[in-house]
């Protein structure tokens, strides 16, 4: 007889599951095997090789110094402090500084520039004359010429919003890791990722003290935290950090764990990019590198890691030191300093530096430069985060100055003259080499918008006048600076075919005045009088030749600047001239290199001649005038024992306000103007003058010094007349010339010289000539 089902023992469960514990072992195993491997592929492909993609390094000009160099020790310090060396009475190591009598003393750091790695070396400046005398290097090795490393500008940072500096764990100073160590992690040497020791160790710690102190988290969980897994808080990522944090312990050594540690650990916001790493954290907070921070900085960096927000010392100073000095406890604790060393770390200030010069969007207007260049040297945008060091030519000092007169300069101007809504751009280059030293795109000068050095095409008026003048001056045959010119009314069909008659500024004429006297003065008649015998054509092809690359229209009011360039074109069309003839193109990029300071880009220019040297002489001469005695004559008021030389520039109604002025070394070309074109009261002495004024007292500018080209010499004119006349005639002019070019010396109308003794040599002669 069957049993009924109700009568029928029941199945244990825990007997079954017993009998296939194997089966369900081997699974698992398997399957954890399977997943391990699976995150063991993960951390391979992105702990090996380049685990960040660094951002591009934005580097200003190392700054230059030679022996003979017409240079002041001001100078020299004013960089190095901006480059944050310390003052110290007497110098001991890398970035500091002391002055002793004429002789400037600092330690330069390391560097690996553009064409190589240098080391750091002490280097003495000796001073004499307003000169550089001498360089003396380590032991009194005279040395020719020597580098300042170059100011990190800014970064180019990805769509991550993730900034780092890479360290090597070599160059890290032994008591930031022993801090570190003692901190986040004291048994890190000796555990496999995972410490439950000193989670316990940490929670009694933490316990003792009433307050957080210690984490129970390894370096290497922190790291798996922040290097592959969200900060989600549950079972599952906690699971997956240990086992990740077990196997990254299995496949790579303690000291590549800590070093990655290093670069990765977040230690605050610099705007929307977060600061990574130790590296990048020691400029942000201290404007320094990590071998030069002080015990406490360092304690600092180590105790903000808990939570950078919530301990951000430019804004809880307060909570900053007490972490900080927590961290100096503990190290004191452990042996590793004296007791009168630890007393004197507490008594230190946060030492922060005066808001990071890491902050991005500085100098928007000349970062804009920098990108148009970079794009057109590196079209590949994948090039631009491979941690590449772009060696660009900012003076960082010009680009402040010149960012403060702009801001502060209209603001007093629309004060003085009760007008509003002025804009300006402002271009500062170097003269010998083409290099952008500053520029401005607006007055508002962190403003990352329409960049008006760039794209602003504005008339330019009397700015365009050199270029009429020099076309004269390049056929001296017919034309030298006593020749004279009418200045008298005259009308001309216009492009629209209307009868223009030009007037003076003054609305006055003079009958006949020298070509020197129409350009020093910006008159125009004279001007366009000069300009329709030489033909409209040939100047257009000098604008051309100068390096304004824009078509003009070929009608008489050219001759007065009726022609729209930008402040930037205007910078290169006077770079030509103020360099003898010589052009350069205006570059803001010299040189790009890798991650491993390997060349990729290089900035090939070779000057070409595109102006007699002997003309441009004449030119840059009467330029000078206009700063003597001419529409710019308040320079000479202001630095009466400075020589320059500049042009101003006014346009119809007042629209547009021009200078463009040089001294021995740099060119500056400022534009005031209003957005919506309409008149701002303001000629080129005005407006643009003024700004360029207030910027030199700012700078120190040098004299020019231009040697006589050969073919050149002194000769002597009738006022009037313009004939060249034997030296010593009564009511003559004496300028430079080219002489084989003059014909042969008139006597003085039948009036014998008087007998002279010999005469002195004009300022010209003395500072110009040879």
């Amino acid at each position: 007889m069957r049993k009924s089902k109700a009568a029928q023992p029941s199945r244990n469960p825990f007997k079954w599951l017993w009998r296939h514990s194997g089966k369900f072992l081997l699974v698992g195993l398997v399957s954890l095997t399977a997943y391990c491997l699976y995150l063991d592929a993960q951390i391979k492909d992105k702990f090996s090789g380049d685990k960040w993609q660094v951002p591009a390094q934005i580097f200003a000009r190392p700054m230059l110094l030679q022996v003979g160099q017409a240079l002041a020790m001001d100078e020299v310090v004013e960089e190095l402090e901006w480059l944050a060396y310390r003052r110290v009475s007497a110098v001991k190591g890398s970035g500091q500084y002391s002055r002793q009598g004429s002789q400037l003393i600092f330690h330069r750091r390391a560097f690996e520039f553009a064409e190589g790695f240098e080391d750091e070396v002490r280097v003495t400046l000796s001073f004499a004359k307003g000169e550089l005398a001498a360089i003396q290097l380590d032991g009194g090795r005279a040395q020719d010429n020597i580098r300042l490393e170059p100011w990190l500008v800014t970064r180019f940072t990805n769509n991550s919003q993730e900034d780092r500096m890479l360290v090597e764990l070599v160059d890290v100073p032994p008591a930031l890791l022993q801090m570190l160590l003692l901190v986040e992690d004291r048994d890190f040497y000796e555990h496999f990722g995972v410490a439950p020791l000193s989670i316990i160790r940490a929670l009694i710690a933490n316990l003792s003290a009433g307050r957080a102190v210690q984490g129970g988290s390894t370096l290497t969980q922190q790291l798996v935290k922040n290097f592959f897994l969200s900060h989600e808080k549950s079972l599952t990522r906690k699971l997956n950090e240990a086992l990740m944090s077990l196997l990254i312990e299995l496949r790579y050594s303690k000291d590549e764990i800590l070093e990655a540690y290093l670069n990765e650990v977040f230690l605050g916001q610099n705007g929307a990019n977060a600061v990574h790493g130790f590296g990048l954290a020691s400029y942000f907070y201290f404007d320094r590198p990590l071998n030069e921070l002080s015990v406490p900085e360092m304690a600092m960096l180590v105790g903000i890691i808990k939570g950078p927000s919530y301990y951000n010392p430019r804004r809880h100073e307060e909570r900053v030191l007490e972490r900080r000095n927590l961290v100096l406890r503990l190290y004191f604790d452990d042996q590793q300093a004296t007791a009168s060393q630890y007393t004197d770390w507490l008594k230190a200030p946060l030492g922060l530096a005066q808001g990071s010069k890491l902050a991005r969007g500085k100098h928007p207007a000349f970062m804009d430069q920098v990108k148009r260049e970079l794009n057109q040297a590196l079209p590949d945008p994948s090039l631009h985060q491979a941690g590449i060091k772009i060696f660009t030519t900012l003076d960082p000092l010009a680009q402040r100055k010149a960012e403060q007169v702009v801001s502060q300069g209209l603001s007093n101007l629309e004060k003085q003259r009760k007008i509003s809504g002025l804009e300006a751009a402002m271009v500062v280059s170097d003269i010998a080499s083409g290099e952008i030293r500053a520029l401005i795109g607006g007055r508002d000068t962190d403003y990352h918008g329409f960049n008006r050095a760039l794209d602003a095409r504005r008339s330019i008026g009397s700015i365009i006048k050199p270029a009429v003048y020099l076309t004269a001056l390049e056929q001296p045959a017919y034309y030298n600076l006593a020749t004279p010119l009418k200045d008298q009314p005259i009308k001309l069909k216009s492009s629209q075919g209307q009868m223009w008659s030009p007037q003076n500024s003054d609305r006055q004429y003079r009958g006949e005045v020298s070509l020197l006297t129409a350009l020093s003065r910006s008159l125009n008649v004279p001007t366009v009088s000069l300009g329709m015998q030489l033909g409209l054509g040939e100047i257009a092809y000098t604008l051309k030749r100068l390096g304004v690359n824009e078509d003009v229209s070929q009608y008489p009011a050219l001759t007065l600047g009726a022609a729209a360039f930008t402040p930037l074109e205007v910078n290169q069309m006077y770079q030509t001239l103020a360099n003898e003839g010589l052009y350069l193109p205006l570059h803001a990029i010299d040189t790009v290199t890798d991650s491993d300071g390997r060349l990729i880009w290089q900035q090939q220019l070779h000057a070409e001649r595109r102006a007699d040297r002997k003309a441009v002489y004449l030119l840059n001469y009467a330029l000078n005038k206009v700063t003597r005695d001419g529409t710019a004559k308040v320079l000479k008021q202001t630095f009466p024992n400075l020589h320059l030389a500049g042009k101003t520039g006014t346009t119809d109604d007042y629209r547009d306000s021009w200078y463009a002025g040089f001294d021995r070394n740099n060119l500056v070309t400022i534009w005031l103007g209003k957005d919506d074109n309409q008149s701002t009261g303001l000629a080129g002495a005005s407006g643009a003058l003024p700004l360029y004024i207030e910027y030199q007292k700012l700078q120190h500018p040098k004299s020019l010094v231009r040697p006589f080209p050969q073919g050149l010499g002194i000769a002597h004119f009738d006022a009037h007349n313009g004939h060249h006349l034997q030296a010593g005639c009564p009511d003559s002019i004496s300028v430079p010339a080219v002489l084989d070019a003059l014909p042969a010396p008139q006597g003085c109308a039948g009036k014998v010289p008087a007998k002279q003794a010999p005469k002195e040599k004009s300022f010209w002669e003395r500072v110009f000539g040879d």
